[in-house]
């Protein structure tokens, strides 16, 4: 039987907790939650996880939803009183459901493990 190096044990272990402790602001947060959904993805791609296509995605929408998030936010912000309307924060919606991609896989992978 072969086990997981403590390394990757470590790495996964930090991306949860980067993933949840990230979501207290979302703005500075984010990038503790990016870091969080990379390290994540990687672990499971490297274990070769049955969920890891899913974890690569939603690092992916993370990623994606959290530059636009610092783009508009450099460009002085959207909606009232700025040049962009307040429809360019659907480019931000990749982030959130990313972010709950990623909590419902670890909530899924943790109840099978538990059942196992």
């Amino acid at each position: 039987m072969e086990t997981t190096p403590l390394w990757q044990k470590i790495l996964f272990l930090t991306g949860i907790l980067s993933t949840i402790f990230g979501a207290f602001d979302p703005m500075e947060g984010s990038i503790l939650i990016a870091i969080g959904g990379i390290s994540l993805a990687i672990v499971t791609w490297l274990n070769d996880d049955k969920h890891k296509k899913y974890f690569m995605l939603s690092a992916a929408l993370i990623m994606i939803g959290i530059f636009f998030l610092w783009f508009f936010s450099a460009l002085g912000g959207i909606g009232k009183g700025s040049k962009y309307s307040i429809w360019w924060a659907i480019t931000m919606i990749p982030y959130p459901i990313g972010w709950v991609m990623n909590i419902v896989l670890l909530v899924k992978r943790w109840m099978i493990l538990r059942k196992a």
